[in-house]
């Protein structure tokens, strides 16, 4: 390959982008926006959860009672009802998550050393948040009844439990690394969708054709531009991610770009191969859409645990290269891993990069069809 070639036609790319407002605007302000969506929109922290009470006893063993939840940081108490059929209208509606209804005889059987009940309601249309909610409501009922009586258990085994990585267990550390694979995933493949499909729409490409420029030096010219855009839009999204979002990056940042690199470099491949394969821009930005997006949200393992999936769909994800990037980016970010640990996601990344750009090599012809 002759590098003045490869010169000329990554020249003339920039210049079309450049005087592209729309492929501007893709390429530098999708990215940030994606990253503000998604990254405030998706959480999977469980609080502020509308909170419903019943009380019929009304004595200060019930206040008490609900001033632990309320003051546990989880339940927003929202209304204070005076008869049971309010709770089924409540819950209807949307307007609680939660019910608790005391009955009259609460504080009595307190006093009295027996057993007290009292009823809680959740909305389980949402499985998740009914369950962690469960959880909560168990661990402050147990912590209400230790302090009621005064009664300080010791237990017989002493289990001292330490969170790694993310001992805060704050949702945004776990997803925001993710979510910048999947961006990434979709910018790489819709920037470089559409470069060969606007040249055969524009006209243009019978005269790149009766150039003596080959097809590697014209898919190179064609990559390097969108490779320099994603690689400034990797250290929008990282700069992001670190100070706006606030997620700690514990590893190496010089290895985090190289490997960010590789990752890139097989998106844009892929998204060269589509633009060959479709010769129209509108087909290749929708395909590059669904080919990278939707498989990079669900099978990746930003989202889902893959070990959670049906075997089948376990197998599928390997040929997905999100889900090595988020490994890699979740690796670095939270625990400082070294090329040593991630040496096979980047073989794989690798792999898929040089793959994809010869089979996109191998697809274009240089003739009029």
């Amino acid at each position: 390959m002759k590098l003045l070639r490869i010169k000329a036609i990554a020249k003339k790319e920039l210049i079309q982008v450049w005087r592209d407002p729309l492929s501007l605007a893709m390429a530098f302000l999708m990215p940030v926006m994606l990253l503000f969506l998604f990254g405030y929109a998706i959480t999977l922290d469980v609080n502020n959860l509308t909170t419903l009470v019943y009380d019929l006893d009304k004595s200060s063993f019930s206040r008490e009672l609900v001033a632990q939840f309320r003051e546990s940081g989880y339940f927003t108490v929202v209304e204070h009802v005076h008869e049971h059929r309010e709770i089924d209208r409540y819950l209807d509606t949307g307007r609680a998550q939660v019910a608790l209804s005391i009955p009259e005889d609460f504080s009595e059987n307190i006093r009295a050393d027996r057993k007290a009940q009292f009823q809680v309601i959740v909305d389980g249309s949402d499985s998740n948040t009914a369950t962690i909610a469960l959880g909560y409501i168990t661990a402050i009922t147990e912590r209400y009844s230790q302090s009621v009586k005064g009664i300080h258990i010791t237990p017989l085994i002493d289990a001292r439990s330490r969170v790694w990585y993310n001992p805060e267990l704050e949702s945004r550390n776990y997803i925001i690394p993710g979510l910048i694979a999947v961006i990434m995933a979709v910018i790489a493949a819709l920037l470089t969708s559409l470069t060969i499909a606007r040249e055969w729409e524009r006209g243009t490409m019978e005269q790149l054709i009766s150039t003596p420029v080959k097809t590697p030096e014209l898919i190179t010219g064609k990559l390097i531009p969108y490779f320099l855009i994603g690689f400034i839009d990797m250290i929008l999204s990282i700069l992001m991610t670190v100070f706006v979002f606030g997620v700690p990056l514990k590893g190496n940042v010089l290895l985090l770009m190289a490997l960010s690199s590789v990752f890139l470099f097989g998106g844009l491949s892929l998204g060269i191969l589509i633009s060959v394969a479709a010769k129209s821009q509108l087909v290749a930005s929708q395909f590059a859409m669904v080919a990278t997006f939707l498989p990079a949200f669900l099978l990746s393992g930003f989202m889902y645990a893959i070990s959670n999936m049906p075997q089948a769909l376990q197998i599928v994800t390997y040929f997905i290269p999100a889900r090595y990037f988020v490994t890699i980016l979740k690796g670095i970010f939270l625990k400082a891993n070294t090329l040593g640990f991630l040496m096979f996601e980047t073989v794989l990344l690798t792999v898929f990069g040089l793959a994809v750009f010869a089979l996109a090599n191998m697809k274009f012809k240089k003739k009029v069809q």
